[in-house]
Protein backbone atom coordinates (compact mmCIF):
# COMPACT_ATOMS: atom_id res chain seq x y z
CA UNK A 1 0.00 0.00 0.00
CA UNK A 2 1.16 3.67 -0.58
CA UNK A 3 3.16 5.39 2.08
CA UNK A 4 0.12 7.80 4.01
CA UNK A 5 0.53 11.33 3.93
CA UNK A 6 0.24 14.02 6.85
CA UNK A 7 -2.07 16.28 5.90
CA UNK A 8 -2.95 19.92 7.69
CA UNK A 9 -5.57 21.04 7.64
CA UNK A 10 -5.86 24.64 7.73
CA UNK A 11 -8.88 27.33 8.83
CA UNK A 12 -9.93 28.91 5.76
CA UNK A 13 -6.93 27.81 3.91
CA UNK A 14 -4.79 30.38 5.47
CA UNK A 15 -1.27 28.61 7.60
CA UNK A 16 -1.51 29.59 11.41
CA UNK A 17 0.70 31.91 12.93
CA UNK A 18 2.37 29.66 14.78
CA UNK A 19 3.70 27.87 12.17
CA UNK A 20 4.71 31.27 10.33
CA UNK A 21 6.84 32.09 13.69
CA UNK A 22 8.78 28.71 13.32
CA UNK A 23 9.38 28.89 9.98
CA UNK A 24 10.54 32.52 10.38
CA UNK A 25 13.48 31.57 12.93
CA UNK A 26 16.47 33.85 13.13
CA UNK A 27 18.64 31.10 12.06
CA UNK A 28 16.17 30.84 8.48
CA UNK A 29 17.42 34.78 8.15
CA UNK A 30 13.67 35.65 6.34
CA UNK A 31 13.40 38.95 6.29
CA UNK A 32 10.05 40.45 6.90
CA UNK A 33 9.43 41.68 3.33
CA UNK A 34 10.26 38.22 2.45
CA UNK A 35 7.08 36.85 4.40
CA UNK A 36 5.05 39.68 3.36
CA UNK A 37 6.16 38.71 -0.33
CA UNK A 38 5.48 35.11 0.52
CA UNK A 39 1.67 35.54 1.75
CA UNK A 40 0.99 37.93 -0.69
CA UNK A 41 1.43 35.58 -3.53
CA UNK A 42 -0.27 33.24 -1.36
CA UNK A 43 -3.24 35.05 -0.71
CA UNK A 44 -3.22 36.03 -4.44
CA UNK A 45 -3.25 32.38 -5.69
CA UNK A 46 -5.97 31.08 -2.80
CA UNK A 47 -7.94 33.57 -5.04
CA UNK A 48 -7.14 32.43 -8.34
CA UNK A 49 -7.93 28.92 -7.05
CA UNK A 50 -11.30 29.85 -5.50
CA UNK A 51 -11.62 31.30 -8.86
CA UNK A 52 -11.22 28.88 -11.04
CA UNK A 53 -13.39 26.10 -9.01
CA UNK A 54 -15.79 28.93 -9.49
CA UNK A 55 -15.51 29.00 -13.07
CA UNK A 56 -15.73 25.27 -13.62
CA UNK A 57 -18.57 24.78 -11.61
CA UNK A 58 -20.48 27.58 -13.93
CA UNK A 59 -20.47 30.46 -11.46
CA UNK A 60 -19.02 32.89 -13.37
CA UNK A 61 -18.18 33.22 -16.80
CA UNK A 62 -15.26 35.70 -16.78
CA UNK A 63 -11.95 34.50 -14.60
CA UNK A 64 -8.95 32.95 -14.83
CA UNK A 65 -8.27 30.85 -17.66
CA UNK A 66 -6.17 27.59 -17.06
CA UNK A 67 -3.33 26.88 -19.38
CA UNK A 68 -3.69 23.04 -20.53
CA UNK A 69 -0.28 22.58 -23.36
CA UNK A 70 -2.01 20.98 -26.43
CA UNK A 71 1.42 19.42 -27.20
CA UNK A 72 2.94 18.63 -24.59
CA UNK A 73 6.70 18.75 -24.13
CA UNK A 74 8.58 15.68 -24.28
CA UNK A 75 11.33 16.99 -22.67
CA UNK A 76 9.19 16.96 -19.58
CA UNK A 77 7.56 13.69 -19.42
CA UNK A 78 9.20 12.68 -16.28
CA UNK A 79 8.64 15.48 -15.07
CA UNK A 80 6.99 15.15 -10.86
CA UNK A 81 5.77 18.51 -9.79
CA UNK A 82 6.95 18.50 -5.44
CA UNK A 83 3.73 18.45 -3.25
CA UNK A 84 4.96 21.67 -1.23
CA UNK A 85 2.18 20.24 1.64
CA UNK A 86 3.95 16.85 2.08
CA UNK A 87 7.22 18.65 2.11
CA UNK A 88 5.93 21.59 4.61
CA UNK A 89 4.98 18.61 6.47
CA UNK A 90 8.03 16.75 6.57
CA UNK A 91 10.25 19.98 7.68
CA UNK A 92 7.46 20.00 10.96
CA UNK A 93 8.23 17.17 11.85
CA UNK A 94 12.16 17.33 11.32
CA UNK A 95 12.09 20.57 13.59
CA UNK A 96 9.63 18.65 16.61
CA UNK A 97 12.54 15.43 16.06
CA UNK A 98 15.57 18.23 16.35
CA UNK A 99 14.03 19.54 19.52
CA UNK A 100 13.48 16.48 21.52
Amino acid sequence: SPAQKLVFNRVNGKRPQVLLQQVAAPEEGYTLAHEENVRFVYEAWQQVEQQLDGSRSGESACGPVQYVEKTPNPGLKNFVPIDLEEWWAQQFLAKIENCS
